[in-house]
């Protein structure tokens, strides 16, 4: 479980929420109207938006950010140098046995095509073309909250009118005039929540996933290049390193 993911949802709500409790009336802060024009409007709208299954699949989504796969790339690193070195000491065939052990299913395809002799050429430009792919259904899920966060604060300021244009109605009536402006600033509060502590924050951490990923694809084909070119461990480790920043370099070398 990511557990960044759970503090920083707990710190960006709970101070929040802690500042109402020490205002001694959180009740205060909740209306019915105001939670039906943000949240069923952002609802209606990514249904209107998306077709049902991927609305559906937004919580499939949000668990595999709280339960990533922990591809390590220093690990990625560290698996092709073992390979390359059982592939020049018995040959490439000998990979063959590790192929069922290889958890990752894009790096136990690769190894599978490598071992079958399929073309360098060949190997390279199927594996791009499923990175490609990933990228793209990846660029969809991020849109759905993206559409989410930009949403939330238009129908904040759609509720925002509405208890403005309710409270100009009833200035007559002081009583009704209260609720009204109630409406109008919790729907922009509901809305800017929805947007700033969910959305955006969301979006951010499934582009971060998706470099992860990307990065981990890259390094299982340049390693598979690597094998099938006969390249000592070494050389695989400074062809495979170079995908990496600097500082994680740095930090390899020095243990």
């Amino acid at each position: 479980m990511d557990t960044a993911i759970l503090i920083g949802l707990l710190i960006s709500v709970g101070f929040p929420v802690f500042a109402v409790l020490i205002e001694g009336n959180p009740f205060g802060f909740i209306s019915a109207h105001a939670s039906m024009i943000v949240f069923g409007g952002v609802l209606g709208i990514t249904i209107l938006s998306f077709p049902l299954p991927k609305v559906f699949n937004i919580t499939r989504i949000l668990r595999k950010l709280m339960y990533p796969s922990n591809q390590d790339p220093l690990k990625t690193v560290e698996l092709f140098m073992e390979y390359s070195d059982r592939a020049r000491k018995e040959g490439i065939l000998v990979l063959e046995k590790i192929i069922p052990e290889i958890e990752d299913e894009f790096m136990r395809k690769a190894m599978r095509l490598a071992v079958d002799g399929i073309d360098p050429h060949v190997i390279k430009e199927t594996l791009s073309t499923e990175i490609s792919f990933i990228e793209e259904r990846h660029a969809r899920c991020a849109f759905i909250f993206e559409n989410i966060a930009t949403n939330g604060p238009a129908f904040a300021m759609i509720g925002t009118l509405i208890g403005m244009v309710a409270m100009l109605q009833h200035l007559e009536d002081p009583k009704a005039v209260g609720p009204s402006m109630a409406v109008a600033l919790l729907a922009t509060l509901y809305g800017a929540m929805v947007g700033y502590t969910i959305g955006f924050p969301i979006v951010n951490r499934l582009k971060e996933r998706h470099s992860e990923e990307i990065l981990n694809k890259e390094l299982v084909i340049e390693g598979i290049m690597a094998i099938q070119e006969g390249d000592n461990p070494r050389i695989v480790q400074q062809r495979l390193m170079a995908f990496l920043p600097s500082s994680v370099q740095v930090a390899n070398e020095r243990e």
